[in-house]
């Protein structure tokens, strides 16, 4: 009987076919796991949207009735590899407002890390921000502007569980470890947003992505899910 766990099994000609096999073996294994992943996220997205297609409707009309401008914030993010594509967010800002005080203190944050910029409730995230509607504050609290963000993930632009999707300003200010968070899809929620989120300093949300990409598998993404309501429930980090 051959043993294929002998130090002879991976040594010549034999060896090196069965590294091969192992190293499509694992790679097959990885393709299924991706596939069951995108499954998870078109199935539970749809079942999302039809749950909460009430929500959505009530805050599309509460957005309109407040301030004018459109319902729906559309930017351009960065997905995996760097692909450029439009990300939806429901519309927390006055319209047309100056995107310079986010790209300022997004700066500072990577750049030039500081305790000075924690805002009163100790999060790394721009607070009392003027250009935030009465409305946009309440919905960020609760996550509920994300929402929209299941037609990036039907679309195949993200997926339920990742990093979150950078700016391209955001991008351009990366170390090359940074910018391994685009490794993989974007997603909604992800290890980041579940342990901690913006109470979190800059370099701690990088280990984090990294450490969800190093890690990665499906019984990964379902802890991450089932941890989500609570996080966001709990509105630990958020602003």
């Amino acid at each position: 009987m051959i043993d294929f766990t002998s130090s002879r099994s991976t040594s010549g000609p034999f060896g090196a076919s069965v590294a091969v096999l192992r190293s499509w073996s694992k790679a097959a294994s990885r393709r299924a796991s991706l596939a069951v992943k995108r499954v998870m996220d078109v199935v539970i997205s749809l079942a999302a949207l039809v749950l909460l297609s009430p929500l959505l409707l009530v805050v599309a009309a509460a957005i309109k009735l407040e301030s004018p401008g459109p319902i729906l914030f559309k930017q351009v993010r960065l997905g995996k590899d760097a692909v450029p594509f439009t990300f939806y967010k429901f519309r927390t800002m006055v319209d047309g407002n100056d995107a310079s005080i986010h790209k300022r203190y997004v700066a500072d944050l990577i750049t030039n890390p500081s305790e000075t910029l924690k805002g009163d409730t100790g999060s790394f995230k721009i607070e009392r921000d003027p250009r935030l509607t009465r409305l946009g504050g309440a919905l960020r609290r609760w996550s509920i502007d994300e929402l929209p963000q299941v037609f990036n993930v039907l679309a195949g632009d993200m997926s339920l569980i990742g990093p979150r999707p950078p700016l391209d300003y955001e991008v351009e200010l990366y170390s090359e470890r940074a910018r391994r968070r685009l490794e993989c899809s974007p997603g909604i929620t992800g290890l980041w947003q579940v342990s901690g989120r913006c109470l979190t300093t800059f370099d701690e949300m990088v280990e984090l992505d990294i450490k969800y990409i190093d890690t990665w598998s499906l019984w990964l993404d379902v802890s991450i899910l089932l941890r989500t309501p609570s996080a966001v429930l709990g509105g630990k980090g958020a602003w």
